[in-house]
């Protein structure tokens, strides 16, 4: 029974991101949604740890734009390049001294000088890499390139429809606006991911600061031990 997982292309996504893209057959990115006109989203930020503090790492975007606009259509605001460079800098200042971070930096840096102003392919490329360290070999496709309509519930049952999917596998937060009773109608068994974040060492902290980018684990834990941590 083929299970499908939703989820928009988040920049630099955490950990239970990828325990998603694990437990799925297929993963959908959602790029095909509108992206908030006003205020941030996960889709181009992300809190990382510095100085023992939770600080926003955020992609600049274009927003001198009129209407809306979807998440595959927006653009990142860097011409000079200069936000990439400072994002490697705010990392190293960050994670320069966890027991990883050297090994892991090699890694970053080519996804945030990627030169691409796709907010959703730039993001997308991250992921793509970030799962070949973990070893997720799930599919990803993207929810723009799928025969799928309808908005809110029945876009979800539309793409786990348009991907062959029997099952979806729902997030922790999806009970605000998720309407169950439609994912029964379509015959598309519904489950919940539960994912609950573990707890690992990080440099500077007292206490474990959970819902950080995967960033964070790889540089106090490393690949392997991030996989470790995923199950």
């Amino acid at each position: 029974m083929p299970t499908v997982a939703i989820h928009q292309p988040n920049f630099l996504p955490w950990l239970g991101f990828f325990d998603k893209i694990s437990r799925a057959d297929v993963f959908v990115l959602l790029d095909s949604v509108q992206f908030p006109k006003k205020g941030g989203t996960w889709v181009n930020r992300v809190r990382i740890l510095v100085n023992g503090r939770e600080t926003w790492l955020t992609v600049p975007i274009e927003r001198s734009y009129h209407g809306t606009r979807a998440i595959r259509e927006m653009r990142i605001r860097d011409d000079d390049g200069r936000w990439r460079e400072t994002a490697i800098k705010t990392l190293r200042s960050a994670y320069g001294r966890a027991p990883f971070f050297d090994a892991i930096e090699a890694e970053l840096q080519p996804l945030l000088r990627d030169a691409t102003s796709d907010l959703a392919t730039f993001n997308e490329r991250a992921i793509r890499r970030i799962c070949a360290l973990l070893d997720l070999d799930t599919p990803l496709v993207r929810a723009s390139e799928l025969d799928a309509d309808g908005a809110a519930t029945d876009l979800l049952v539309s793409l786990v429809r348009a991907v062959g999917g029997d099952a979806y596998l729902a997030g922790g937060g999806a009970g605000g606006y998720q309407e169950d009773e439609k994912f029964a109608a379509a015959g598309i068994e519904l489950r919940y991911q539960r994912f609950e974040p573990p707890v690992y060492p990080q440099r500077g902290s007292d206490t474990h600061v959970p819902g950080l980018s995967v960033v964070d684990a790889f540089a106090h834990v490393g690949p392997d031990g991030t996989r470790r941590l995923l199950g």
